[in-house]
């Protein structure tokens, strides 16, 4: 590949760890576009739920989501100072690379990936790529995971890991992007440190400052033709939002918040 910096297109969900993803890789290589995606009806997630999960599960869940937005806010100064720690930048995308689609699965990102041909896709929190969208393209698409992979896929491996007392499995992945929930390729690992004043809140801004040098490392693989899968830690695991019942009895026995 030639010296010139590699272009780069980004998946996402427009919230804030796509956009202090986009702010760490821009000055390593060259986003050409950032297309982000609407998020999926409420409605239809929670039906789908209902059918994987049960009724009551469900329940629990959103209870703890009604909880987690007071969490939320409580968390915010925190979230500023590890921000600063960290030399982050949550800044709005510049608009002239957005391409704004109701989903990252549409045809219009088909066409895209076509007219600009990346050198990679990088992927941030975005609904399951489709096989047609994967397959419009030979390059990798490469996504982060806030999780250890294939143990803790799906939401919040973070606070998993911590509540399952399992602290050297409390990181993120950056793995490459297949048709199932997580279960790409891993090709980097690295776990965060917590403190007291952490949440489930909190934790995701640890794993963001620690999944940008493990991208810049996987796109410079891509650069040099060598990418390279390595072993992810098992058993894999597929989790979920917890209830509020699991995330008081988490809290309350074992202090993870």
């Amino acid at each position: 590949m030639s010296s010139s910096k590699l272009r780069v297109l980004m998946l996402c969900g427009n919230d804030q760890s796509s956009r202090i993803m986009y702010h760490g890789l821009t000055s390593d290589v060259n986003v050409v576009c950032v297309i982000l995606e609407s998020s999926p009806p409420t409605k239809k997630i929670i039906k789908r739920r209902m059918k994987r999960l049960g009724t009551l599960k469900v329940i629990g869940q959103l209870m703890f989501v009604a909880l987690n937005k007071i969490l939320s806010r409580a968390a915010q100064d925190r979230m500023r100072r590890l921000i600063s720690d960290y030399k982050l930048n949550d800044a709005a995308f510049p608009e002239d690379v957005v391409k704004h689609v109701e989903s990252i699965n549409s045809e219009d990102v088909i066409e895209l990936l076509n007219d600009l041909k990346p050198d990679v896709v990088v992927v941030n929190g975005t609904r399951i790529i489709s096989k047609a969208v994967l397959s419009s393209t030979p390059v990798h698409f490469i996504n982060t995971h806030m999780g250890i992979t294939p143990r803790y896929r799906g939401v919040h491996g973070g606070y998993w890991a911590l509540a399952k007392q399992d602290h050297d499995n409390c990181g993120v992945t950056v793995h490459l992007v297949d048709q199932g929930i997580d279960t790409g390729g891993v090709l980097y690992q690295d776990i965060i440190q917590t403190g007291r004043h952490d949440n489930l809140n909190t934790y995701s801004i640890h794993q963001i400052a620690k999944a940008i040098p493990l991208m810049k490392a996987a796109l410079n693989d891509v650069r040099e033709n060598q990418v390279t899968v390595k072993q992810g830690v098992l058993p894999s695991c597929l989790w979920y939002h917890p209830t509020l019942f699991e995330y008081l009895i988490n809290w309350v026995g074992k202090g993870v918040k």
